[in-house]
C-alpha cells in the first residue's frame, strides 16, 4: 500500500522523482526503485517522506486514509 501512496503523494504534488530523490539525498534511479518495490523503503526515508509532505506515517503506510 506504501508504494502507491508515494507514488501518489509525489504526482499529486507535481515533483519529480529527481526533485523528492535530492530532498532524500538519494540518486533518481534509487527513489524509482523505492516506488516500484524493486529495493525496501529504508525506515528513515519513510519519516522523510511523511515529513515532506506533512502525512502521517500511518496514512503513508496505508493504515488510514486520514492524512
Amino acid at each position: 500500500m506504501y508504494l502507491r501512496r508515494i507514488k501518489e503523494l509525489r504526482v499529486d504534488s507535481d515533483i519529480s522523482q529527481k526533485e523528492i530523490a535530492e530532498y532524500l539525498g538519494v540518486k533518481q534511479n534509487t527513489y524509482s526503485d523505492y516506488e516500484n518495490g524493486k529495493i525496501n523503503l529504508p525506515l528513515e526515508v519513510f519519516f522523510k517522506l511523511a515529513d515532506y509532505y506533512q502525512v502521517s506515517l500511518d496514512y503513508l503506510a496505508g493504515r488510514t486514509d486520514t492524512l
